[in-house]
C-alpha cells in the first residue's frame, strides 16, 4: 500500500483521515492542513494528487522519476523540496529520496527508496500539538531535520571503522583485502560528500530567501537544520583527511619495512663476502701457491674468516642493520 497516513490536522491534532480521491477543504488560516504520506507511489495516484491540489506537473514527473538532486523549486504559491534519504547497507551508504510538495494548507511526501519510515516521526509530532499548530512549515522542518538525524551514524559508524585501521596500520601491515576497504569507503565518502553539498544549499536557501507557504518565524528551524548538515559535512572531510593520512603511514612503513629488509641483506650479503672472496682466491688451483704448503693453514684461514664475519657482523648490529 503506498499511501502510509493521509490526515486533516486542526490546531495540530488529527481530525478525520483522508483520500486521495477528493481534496481535502480547509480553513483558509494555517490552523488547517492536510499532511499525506505515501511510499513508492503509482503515476494513478500521483495524476490524482496533481488534480485535487493544483501540483505543478514538472514537480508530479521529478517525484515520478526520483534520483534527483536535492533542491527547492518554487511553483506559484507552492514548493516543492526534494531531500535525499542515506542509510548503511551491507557496509556500504545506500540513498534513497524523499520529494515533498508544501502549500499553505497541504504538505505531501513522496518516499523513494528510504529505510526510515515517518510514522514515528509523525506520532511524535501529533504528541506537541502546540508545535504541529504552526502549520505546513514546521512540518517541512521536521521531515528534513528527521533525514537530516539519519547523516551521523552512517558517519560514526564509518569513522570508528577507519580508527580501528589506523590503529592496525600502526600496529601490523595492512593486508590487500584492508587497503581496498579503504579505497571503498573513500569512494563512499565522496558520494555523500555529493548529496551532503546539495542538501546544504537546499537548507541554505529555505533559511535566507522568501518563499511562500513559510513564515518568517520559523526559519530559525531551517537554519538549524542547516546547521546539522554543516557539521555532518565537516566530519566527512575530516573522515577523509584520516583516510588519506592512513594511506600514507601505510605507505611510509612499507617503505620503511623494505628498507630495513634491504640493509639486512646488504649486511648479510657483505658478511657471506669475505669467505667467498677467501675461498675463491685458494679455489684457483695454482700450483705454486706458499700457503698450500703450510701446515696449519687450514686452520689459520677458518680462524681468519670468523673473526672478519664477526667483525663485520658486531659493525652492523651496531649500525643497526642486524
Amino acid at each position: 500500500m503506498t499511501v502510509v497516513a493521509a490526515y486533516l490536522y486542526r490546531n495540530g491534532r488529527p481530525v478525520m483521515p483522508v483520500t486521495l480521491d477528493e481534496p481535502s477543504k480547509c480553513a483558509a488560516d494555517r490552523s488547517e492542513f492536510v499532511w499525506i504520506g505515501l511510499v513508492e507511489p503509482s503515476e494513478e495516484e500521483l495524476r490524482k494528487l496533481q488534480d485535487n491540489y493544483r501540483l505543478h506537473p514538472l514537480a508530479i514527473e521529478d517525484a515520478l522519476k526520483a534520483h534527483q538532486r536535492p533542491k527547492v523549486d518554487v511553483y506559484g504559491d507552492q514548493l516543492f523540496v526534494v531531500a535525499r534519504t542515506a542509510h548503511l547497507e551491507d557496509d556500504r551508504i545506500a540513498y534513497g529520496e524523499t520529494a515533498i510538495f508544501v502549500s499553505e494548507n497541504h504538505i505531501i511526501t513522496v518516499r523513494h527508496g528510504s529505510a526510515r519510515a515517518h510514522t514515528e516521526l509523525r506520532q511524535q509530532l501529533e504528541a506537541a500539538p502546540s508545535l504541529l499548530g504552526h502549520g505546513v512549515d514546521y512540518v517541512l522542518h521536521a521531515i528534513l531535520d528527521f533525514i537530516v538525524d539519519g547523516y551521523p551514524p552512517i558517519v560514526e559508524a564509518i569513522e570508528e571503522e577507519v580508527l580501528e585501521t589506523e590503529q592496525r596500520t600502526l600496529d601490523t601491515f595492512l593486508e590487500r583485502e584492508e587497503v581496498r576497504r579503504l579505497f571503498t569507503l573513500r569512494r563512499e565518502l565522496i558520494r555523500f560528500e555529493r548529496i551532503l553539498g546539495p542538501m546544504s544549499e537546499m537548507c541554505k536557501r529555505l533559511t535566507h530567501l522568501d518563499l511562500p507557504a513559510l513564515d518568517h518565524e520559523v526559519r530559525p528551524y531551517f537554519n538549524d537544520v542547516y546547521d546539522h548538515v554543516r557539521r555532518v559535512e565537516a566530519r566527512v572531510g575530516s573522515l577523509r583527511e584520516i583516510l588519506t593520512s592512513v594511506f600514507e603511514a601505510s605507505n611510509l612503513l612499507e617503505q620503511q619495512r623494505q628498507g630495513t629488509i634491504t640493509r639486512q641483506l646488504a649486511a648479510w650479503a657483505a658478511i657471506l663476502a669475505v669467505p667467498t672472496a677467501i675461498a675463491g682466491i685458494y679455489g684457483m688451483n695454482f700450483e705454486h701457491m706458499p700457503e698450500l704448503k703450510t701446515r696449519y693453514g687450514y686452520f689459520i684461514i677458518l680462524g681468519v674468516i670468523s673473526v672478519l664475519c664477526l667483525t663485520l657482523f658486531i659493525r652492523f648490529r651496531k649500525l643497526k642493520w642486524l
